[in-house]
């Protein structure tokens, strides 16, 4: 895996903030102290005028992103996770949820690939709070080139959009001319008749090298990424359950209220399927090496196998 080309989606944030920028003039970018670590500087540069820097001050910043959209701008609030979906969300709830405003919210650092910064600051629930919100979409990029068309397609929305970015550099796998971004539609990545793996963020990557050691045991797992939380594609879910009956779910986030309870809350309700949920278990994260700890909570590729290979054998 030492050859192949590796970028934070947070990255990919920055650069299409910076294209954005370039084809439409009401676009603004605010950011609460952190432009450097959530790459929103890179539009900094290039539009001093249409960025504002809002100080350590996250929910002041949402309620401003509020009274820029409702002045006709397109907004799009930056920082990280835990402060932009925790500290803030009484703010984004009220503010811009309840009146349903033209907010795009830019959350990185999440999940605990925050390595270093411990507990504090690796958001295992951001996507679980931003859920609960009516009429928010949530959209959770796999690589760099997942996340440049999400931010595009978040301007494209009437309404708020959360967007999920990463600290760690992930693998690019979605490279390719056939690759297309669908809000709302899921990618099927590896076709597979035992076991149908779904995954989101990161995870897709843990996903896709989990496939590969499960196919030398002679198991074959689907593997599927879901970049759009919310709106969930319920259709291809269902589907991918009426396949092989076994759905497993990975994601980088705690395993109550993320995507694993999204897809148990569609297939209890239209098609009763055994789920294996994987994901951060009820606890709080800690400090490490961003590598280390994706190791320790078993969500890389070698963690996924172990578990999927378990469940199907059962």
């Amino acid at each position: 895996m030492s050859d192949v080309k590796k970028v934070a989606t947070r990255e990919g944030y920055g650069k299409a903030l910076v294209e954005l920028g370039k084809e439409h003039e009401d676009v603004v970018v605010l950011d609460a102290d952190l432009a450097a670590a959530t790459k929103t500087g890179m539009f900094k540069k290039e539009f001093p005028d249409r960025f504002i820097d809002c100080g350590i001050a996250e929910g002041n910043m949402m309620g401003v992103a509020a009274g820029l959209a409702a002045a006709g701008k397109v907004p799009f609030a930056s920082s990280f996770a835990m402060f932009a979906a925790g500290r803030a969300f009484e703010q984004v709830r009220n503010s811009i949820g309840y009146p349903h405003l033209n907010v795009k919210i830019g959350a990185s650092h999440a999940g605990i690939s925050v390595g270093e910064d411990g507990a504090t600051h690796q958001c295992n629930e951001d996507i679980a709070l931003m859920r609960t919100i009516p009429g928010m979409i949530i959209i959770n990029p796999s690589d760099e080139v997942e996340a440049k068309e999400a931010v595009k397609a978040a301007y494209e929305i009437d309404g708020p959009v959360y967007m999920r970015f990463g600290r760690l550099a992930v693998p690019v796998i979605n490279d390719r001319p056939d690759y297309k971004f669908e809000l709302g539609k899921g990618v099927v990545l590896r076709e597979g008749k035992d076991v149908v793996v779904i995954a989101t963020g990161l995870c897709v990557n843990s996903a896709l090298e989990a496939a590969e050691k499960l196919a030398e045991d002679g198991i074959q797992a689907k593997v599927i990424n879901i970049h759009t939380i919310k709106p969930l594609d319920e259709e291809l879910v269902v589907a991918a359950a009426k396949e092989t009956g076994k759905i497993v779910t990975v994601e980088e986030h705690s395993v109550i209220g993320g995507l694993g309870s999204a897809v148990c809350e569609t297939l209890c309700e239209k098609y009763p399927t055994s789920v294996l949920k994987i994901g951060v278990k009820d606890v709080f994260g800690e400090s490490g090496p961003a590598v280390k700890l994706l190791e320790k909570y078993k969500l890389d590729g070698q963690g996924v196998y172990e578990q999927i290979k378990e469940y199907v054998r059962k």
